[in-house]
Protein backbone atom coordinates (compact mmCIF):
# COMPACT_ATOMS: atom_id res chain seq x y z
CA UNK A 1 0.00 0.00 0.00
CA UNK A 2 3.03 2.33 0.67
CA UNK A 3 4.16 1.89 -2.15
CA UNK A 4 1.11 3.06 -4.26
CA UNK A 5 0.81 6.01 -2.19
CA UNK A 6 4.95 6.82 -3.14
CA UNK A 7 4.09 6.14 -6.57
CA UNK A 8 0.82 8.73 -6.58
CA UNK A 9 2.75 11.30 -4.87
CA UNK A 10 5.33 10.93 -7.43
CA UNK A 11 3.42 10.84 -10.36
CA UNK A 12 1.93 14.15 -9.30
CA UNK A 13 4.58 15.99 -8.54
CA UNK A 14 5.75 15.24 -11.91
CA UNK A 15 2.54 16.29 -13.26
CA UNK A 16 2.73 19.58 -11.29
CA UNK A 17 5.80 20.08 -12.53
CA UNK A 18 5.24 19.70 -16.03
CA UNK A 19 2.04 21.90 -15.79
CA UNK A 20 4.37 24.62 -14.19
CA UNK A 21 6.71 24.42 -17.08
CA UNK A 22 3.82 24.26 -19.89
CA UNK A 23 2.76 27.46 -18.40
CA UNK A 24 5.89 29.36 -18.01
CA UNK A 25 6.93 28.93 -21.65
CA UNK A 26 3.57 29.31 -22.97
CA UNK A 27 3.16 32.01 -25.33
CA UNK A 28 0.85 34.00 -23.06
CA UNK A 29 3.70 34.12 -21.33
CA UNK A 30 6.25 35.31 -23.97
CA UNK A 31 5.74 39.06 -23.30
CA UNK A 32 6.36 38.62 -19.49
CA UNK A 33 9.22 36.46 -20.16
CA UNK A 34 10.83 39.06 -22.15
CA UNK A 35 9.98 42.20 -19.82
CA UNK A 36 11.38 39.80 -17.04
CA UNK A 37 14.50 38.89 -19.10
CA UNK A 38 15.20 42.89 -20.01
CA UNK A 39 15.22 43.81 -16.05
CA UNK A 40 18.45 43.99 -15.57
CA UNK A 41 19.50 45.88 -18.10
CA UNK A 42 16.81 48.67 -17.10
CA UNK A 43 19.22 49.93 -14.13
CA UNK A 44 20.60 52.67 -14.07
CA UNK A 45 24.37 52.83 -15.19
CA UNK A 46 26.53 53.25 -12.11
CA UNK A 47 29.12 54.51 -13.73
CA UNK A 48 27.35 58.03 -15.11
CA UNK A 49 28.90 60.65 -13.09
CA UNK A 50 26.94 62.62 -10.50
CA UNK A 51 25.95 65.85 -10.79
CA UNK A 52 27.75 67.14 -7.86
CA UNK A 53 30.77 65.91 -9.02
CA UNK A 54 32.81 62.00 -8.40
CA UNK A 55 30.87 59.15 -9.01
CA UNK A 56 27.67 57.46 -7.26
CA UNK A 57 28.55 55.15 -4.81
Amino acid sequence: MLAYLNALSTIMAMLTFFAIVWWAFSRERQTANHEAAMLPFALPDESHPHPHGGTQP
